[in-house]
């Protein structure tokens, strides 16, 4: 996951730059009037703005405000509509979509949008020599997309495929003027989209500035002529920018269930919503007796999620009964049920014929997951299996895993819903072919990683609705029965804001903000 996120250095060469362009000089508030916004997330700006590339929250959230895709969605159903396109195609059935770009479409340098930039941007999306995250969204399904004239493309599909305007939201259209051969400039902070915000200042680790893009024609314009988010990654400064009277930030994300109470009474919104945020084990299969299903599925059944529910989340999430979210609509039951079980744990390793076994649980060093790893310690220690936890930064235990370092059992957290929320993103994004999380992490591979895989396949290609549900089943069967990856416990994502000063927002399963649809109150 890391090479995904990795730190722009060079981003701070954006600022004068912008700057230059007739950009705000950096600045810490946007003023207390409508036409400017303040926000808070609690992410780095600092991480990658590839928008083909990143999984940074920080990014991924500025760029839904800067690029489009030619398919958008709601935020939260992911329910789509037009973006760059001028419609969606009515017929799914085939092998063929075609998309007629929006009239007037502008980049934020004023040139116009044509089928060319879309079809640059779908040969790196597909290529395997660029490898770029999206591309584990499309290659399954994807053959090609080809120019029909300067404003029309043809997306070639290897086979129908059921939710392609739920993943074509996941590829932003960039310009090919801007950006062909030059990738490291968006890498490290250069924003050049069609969306109804373009920014005006990068300052790693501090802010990021926009300002209403006054050329955009599309279905969702700008409320606001300014827009400040600040980047503020501790959890107390974060509350005290919307706390008070006279709060500096309209709008703040992830906010701790323990604060919740305190800005209510504040007469703030606070609103927690439920996704695809979990924290979940991740073994070595090629670390004995990590091979064996047995001993996974026994650690799982040692841990009391309800317990790390209470204590670990502070009430605001939900055990992992299923592979998805079990409060989200696409998620199934199924048979393996790794709930808290102590004595099934015992008897499993009794099975495998385990005994005295000692394991470092290698941890990210985040709040939630501290808060969370020593419920499991305390679990595993319950069932006679001596646990150390080794807590690191998340780019230090992550480039220990691309670099092969040999371990036992990782536990950290991961969101795939930033991306999308249909059973087959959900799943493929943990197993996968060019997964690094399944293949190259767990070393999973072998005819039961073959038979997952060839299922997972065969669920996407279906175009009946029951039977891809029936396929879907099977697939969270076998995953929760391999348990080679799979969570202990989803989180909810709180956000906060000020009703006396910004409507039209909602709390989002995922981390980041969408204020495409904001306004002032």
């Amino acid at each position: 996951m890391l090479r995904f996120t990795g730190l722009a250095g060079t981003a701070m060469a954006f600022t004068a730059a912008l700057n230059a362009c007739g950009g705000p000089a950096s600045t810490n508030k946007t003023g207390n009037d409508k036409d400017s916004i303040t926000a808070v997330l609690g992410y780095g700006n600092n991480q990658t703005w590839d928008p083909l590339q990143t999984a940074s929250a920080f990014s991924m959230a500025a760029n839904l405000h800067c690029y489009e895709s030619l398919v958008e969605g709601d935020p939260i159903t992911r329910e789509p509509f037009p973006g760059l396109a001028k419609a969606l195609p009515t017929d799914l059935s085939g092998t063929s979509l075609t998309f007629q770009l929006r009239d007037g479409a502008t980049w934020h340098d004023g040139q116009p949008v044509t089928a060319d930039d879309v079809v640059f941007t779908y040969a790196r999306a597909l290529s395997p020599t660029e490898n770029v995250l999206v591309r584990s969204f499309f290659a399954n399904w994807l053959q090609e997309v080809r120019k029909v004239d300067d404003r029309s493309v043809e997306f070639v599909l290897k086979f129908p495929f059921p939710y392609a305007l739920q993943r074509i939201q996941t590829c932003k259209i960039v310009p090919k003027h801007v950006f062909d051969g030059h990738w490291d400039d968006a890498a490290n902070g250069k924003v050049v989209g069609s969306g109804p915000y373009k920014v005006t200042e990068q300052a790693p680790l501090s802010h990021t500035t926009f300002e209403k893009f006054e050329q955009y024609n599309g279905p969702r314009p700008a409320a606001y002529k300014k827009m400040l988010w600040k980047s503020i990654v501790d959890a107390s400064p974060r509350v005290a920018a919307i706390s008070g009277a006279n709060p500096d930030a309209q709008i703040v994300e992830n906010i701790p269930a323990a604060n919740a109470e305190q800005l209510r009474a504040a007469g703030r919104t606070v609103e927690f919503a439920d996704g695809g945020n979990n924290l979940f084990l991740l073994f070595n299969t090629a670390h004995a007796p990590f091979d064996d299903k047995r001993v996974r599925q026994a650690l799982h059944y040692a841990i009391d999620k309800k317990k790390m529910v209470e204590i670990g989340l502070q009430g605001a999430g939900t055990p992992a009964t299923s592979f998805i979210n079990p409060k989200l609509p696409v998620s199934q039951q199924p048979d393996t049920d790794l709930s808290y079980n102590p004595e099934k744990a015992k008897e499993l390793l009794q099975e495998a014929g385990v005994s005295g076994l000692k394991i470092t649980l290698s941890t990210t060093n985040t709040s939630l997951v501290a808060g969370c790893v020593t419920v499991i310690k305390e679990g595993w220690d319950a069932i006679g299996v001596e646990t150390t936890l080794d807590s690191q930064d998340t780019k230090a235990l992550f480039s220990k895993l691309d670099n092969g370092t040999d371990f036992q059992v990782v536990a950290t957290t991961n969101n795939p819903m930033q991306f999308g929320n249909d059973p087959d993103l959900l799943t493929r994004y943990y197993y996968d072919q060019q997964s690094n999380l399944s293949a190259r992490y767990a070393r999973w591979t072998g005819a039961d990683a073959t038979a997952l895989l060839q299922l997972q396949d065969q669920a996407a290609a279906e175009t009946d609705e029951a039977k891809r549900k029936a396929l879907t089943k099977q697939l969270l069967d076998m995953i929760a029965d391999q348990a080679v990856i799979y969570p202990v416990v989803f989180t909810q994502l709180g956000t906060a804001w000020d009703p006396k000063a910004i409507t039209g927002v909602r709390a989002q399963g995922y981390p980041g903000i969408y204020l495409n649809q904001a306004k002032p109150a």
